[in-house]
């Protein structure tokens, strides 16, 4: 999670219910779950079709199998974009849908090998549902969370290590916490300088650049080399 503090002083305060903390540790088991049910189906694959064939299985599943999770789930459970106190039960479903992504971010060796092949880990994050244009560039390190918020034009180029965040939190109202949850928008022939962060709700409009070592904060709109004046749309609890 990414976190914004406006003062040294701010806290979070939950009053959850013991049924709804229960909920968040269990679903922060997911990506085990996820991690035993490829290392069996490989150990299973390699039995039954030698280790060559068993070894691709594996593959297929780990990178197949949580983006196709995530589509089911979300059709009863997605996230909404959206200001939400973190004590609500939209948290829940975007705690939920970020454990099925969490493998990728913690080893992101693995998306970095998508990159290898033009045009593969675009097509990968099109099966999260995500919204990529051809020929988009991804320099290495570039980290993309909550993939289903993200919406890039075509022809976008990627500098080194920069950071696409559809979440951020902040301290809310009575200090409790809240996620803001938005996606972000890149149009055609943008290009996003490296080491850049780009945050909940941000818009990059078409042909336009980014200098490295961006901080986009949320819901603004980058224009004439720098953010135009934040803004905020819905609000949900």
């Amino acid at each position: 999670m990414t976190e914004m503090s406006h003062s040294p002083s701010a806290t979070v305060a939950i009053g959850w219910p013991v049924r709804r903390r229960l909920a968040m540790v269990g679903i922060g088991f997911v990506p085990f779950v996820l991690a035993i049910l490829v290392t069996g189906s490989t150990v299973l694959a390699v039995r039954r079709w030698g280790f060559l064939w068993g070894f691709l299985c594996g593959v297929l599943v780990l990178y197949l199998l949580p983006p196709f999770a995530y589509r089911g789930i979300s059709l009863l459970f997605e996230p909404q974009s959206g200001r939400h106190a973190v004590s609500s039960p939209a948290f829940l479903r975007w705690w939920l849908a970020a454990q099925l992504q969490v493998i990728f971010n913690r080893l992101t060796l693995l998306e970095e090998l998508l990159r290898i092949v033009p045009g593969l880990y675009s097509a990968w994050l099109r099966l999260w549902g995500a919204k990529i244009g051809a020929l988009v560039y991804w320099s290495p390190g570039v980290a993309a969370l909550d993939r289903p918020l993200l919406c890039v034009g075509s022809r976008v180029v990627f500098g080194a290590g920069v950071r696409l965040n559809p979440h951020v939190i902040v301290p809310g109202k009575k200090a409790e916490a809240q996620l803001w949850l938005a996606p972000v928008t890149l149009g055609d022939d943008c290009l996003i300088g490296g080491y850049s962060l780009i945050t909940s709700g941000c818009t990059v409009p078409n042909g336009v650049s980014v200098p490295a070592g961006k901080y986009l904060r949320p819901y603004c709109t980058w224009q004439d080399n720098q953010p135009a004046e934040s803004r905020y749309e819905g609000d949900s609890n």
